[in-house]
């Protein structure tokens, strides 16, 4: 290291590090999206606060939000949203190499979703313990039988995303 520049407060990183620190900021960066959409979700629509932003190549190519109430459909959830969208945007149901960004974790029809999607890694916020399909309540998405594995990181913005979950009920009770 460069004795005058560490002198001086600058810091240096070794690759790895630089690299896992690249991937958090860009981590927090799609999580704080999915948390706008989120908040879409229950200001505009007062559905549950979910957010889902799909990506590849760091190009966001599919979003979605929680609609079951809206369009009376119990499977638009973000997660399934997002990937739909994707799938227009790419055209094709197979969604190699992306990223998911939710702001909860999983149920199981989305993390079945997931696996059929080829989804490569799934980045999500919050846990829940009630319905959490990517080992929280039950594995799903990466249960032995399952032949796609996805790589799973939790706990990006948890608090944030819990927060906004929590607000959320809090004005309904």
């Amino acid at each position: 290291m460069n004795k005058a520049l560490a002198s001086a407060g600058a810091f240096f990183y070794d690759a790895h590090t630089f690299i896992q620190l690249k991937k958090l900021m860009n981590h927090e960066f799609y999580m704080q999206r999915a948390l706008e959409l989120a908040a879409i979700a229950a200001e505009q629509y007062d559905e549950v606060p979910v957010g889902a932003v799909l990506v590849l190549n760091d190009e966001i190519i599919g979003e979605g939000f929680n609609q079951v109430i809206t369009l009376n459909d119990p499977s638009a959830h973000a997660e399934a949203q997002a990937i739909r969208a994707a799938g227009k945007h790419l055209g094709n149901y197979r969604l190699v190499d992306t990223t998911l960004y939710v702001t909860l974790e999983p149920c199981a029809m989305c993390a079945g979703l997931m696996t059929h999607a080829r989804v490569k890694t799934l980045v999500f916020g919050a846990s829940d313990p009630r319905t959490g399909a990517a080992g929280t309540a039950i594995e799903v998405i990466n249960h032995p039988s399952m032949n796609h594995k996805i790589e799973v990181i939790s706990g990006v913005l948890a608090d944030e995303c819990g927060d906004i979950l929590r607000q959320f009920f809090r004005k309904r009770r």
